[in-house]
């Protein structure tokens, strides 16, 4: 019920910012609540803790994107578009929002092991979205019948995740989006592939 409240989004926006600027450990509910632009009170009434509003505002914010990238690759028809359309998708959204790739990136890093596990749980639709794709692959062709699927997730998860934190650690120095085709290619073919 809490979700449909405005002011649950408002103080998950709010807390993406505060949390981007001041790292999580400095950022207190007080800051939060000021950036939303509600008492400090109001923070309760829809999170427990601190720890509850960066978990939460995980939730939220990757879990919008997992739904919408669920419904648009199936209107994709072969593995090779679904996979780029993933990666396309996810750095835009985090190009989009530099606060929020600050704190999906750093600040979720350092959480205490606990966080870290419920982090995990969104985390699960999005490799079941990357297994769905591998899947297509090995069914259409693509992609050889004995790959391992578990293996090549956590290739391509970890190659998308480490170029948007190289990013972030870069200050935004170049357009992330173009980054797209060539992590598209790599991950397709590998580095004794045909050249670009």
């Amino acid at each position: 019920m809490k979700r449909n409240k405005p002011k649950y989004m408002q103080i998950i926006d709010a807390a993406v910012i505060v949390i981007a600027e001041n790292g999580y450990h400095n950022a207190q509910v007080s800051k939060i609540a000021k950036q939303a632009g509600v008492a400090d009170g109001t923070i309760y009434l829809y999170f427990k803790n601190k720890e509850d509003v960066l978990i939460s505002l995980f939730q939220e914010k990757m879990g919008q994107f997992i739904e919408k990238v669920q419904e648009e690759i199936v209107e994709v028809n072969t593995a090779s578009e679904r996979l780029y359309m993933l990666i396309d998708k996810h750095f835009s959204f985090l190009a989009s929002d530099y606060s929020l790739a600050v704190v999906t990136q750093l600040e979720l890093r350092q959480s205490n092991k606990e966080l870290r596990l419920k982090i995990n749980d969104v985390l699960k639709d999005y490799l079941t979205v990357i297994d769905t794709i591998l899947q297509k692959g090995i069914e259409t062709g693509e992609f050889p019948e004995n790959l391992d699927i578990r293996l090549a997730r956590q290739m391509i998860f970890g190659t998308i995740d480490e170029t948007v934190t190289t990013w972030v650690m870069n200050d935004q120095r170049y357009e992330l989006s173009e980054l797209s085709k060539k992590v598209h290619y790599l991950l397709m073919n590998g580095c004794s592939g045909s050249p670009l």
